[in-house]
């Protein structure tokens, strides 16, 4: 059964798999996109016509990205991994690709971990998500994270309340403990930039 997360809280990635140790996770990220419009009746094709007072939701293509670093135990950023680096030195960290429109149900990005071969300096792991197309968040809803194990069943889950006039979200980090296992702490902070690059100061100032 998957663990449900508020803002702030964390768990073991062990202990939410059941006792069971996890070599390799999948980050999967999701949105809805769309704003609220007033109906207009009569006109061609509902333009220009006049205000009815009814609100409807219109659905929009909203690019957003979902993206993730590495920290080192001094809180320094090791490697970035984006829709313009898909994959880091070592293929550890996978990204599976950009979608540009969050159309579909479930995730609509994923990033996937393979924890056991992260290089040994990595100490942290931090997921992020940007509007790169220049809207801002108050036209994204019903936002989420997930964690899955490597079978694909979900784990983790941080739905979260992502409106506003900011361009992008810390999301979620994963943490390397002492005794080896990972540690899932649910951030959903906000912040500002096109892509992860610009949220180098963000990822810092948060996670350290």
């Amino acid at each position: 059964m998957s663990v449900n997360l508020q803002k702030g809280q964390a768990v073991s990635l062990t202990k939410a798999n059941n006792g069971n140790k996890l070599s390799k996770v999948t980050m999967g990220l999701g949105w809805d996109a769309y704003v609220w419009e007033e109906k207009r009746s009569g006109g061609f094709l509902g333009l220009g016509g006049k205000k009815t007072g009814e609100r409807v939701k219109v659905e929009r293509d909203v690019d957003l990205d979902a993206s993730c670093v590495t920290m080192d135990e001094n809180g320094s950023i090791l490697e970035t991994v984006y829709f313009g680096n898909l994959k880091n030195k070592n293929q550890s960290i996978v990204h599976t690709g950009d979608n540009r429109t969050g159309d579909g149900d479930g995730d609509d990005e994923q990033i996937r971990v393979d924890l056991e071969s992260l290089p040994s300096n990595v100490k942290t792991v931090v997921f992020t998500v940007n509007a790169f197309c220049g809207v801002t968040f108050n036209d994204v809803h019903n936002s989420f994270c997930r964690l899955l194990d490597n079978t694909g069943k979900e784990i983790v889950k941080f739905p979260m309340d992502s409106s506003g006039n900011h361009t992008a979200m810390i999301m979620a980090k994963v943490v390397r403990q002492a005794n080896g296992d990972w540690e899932f702490t649910a951030i959903g902070e906000k912040a500002n930039g096109r892509t992860v690059r610009d949220l180098s100061n963000s990822v810092q100032s948060i996670v350290r």
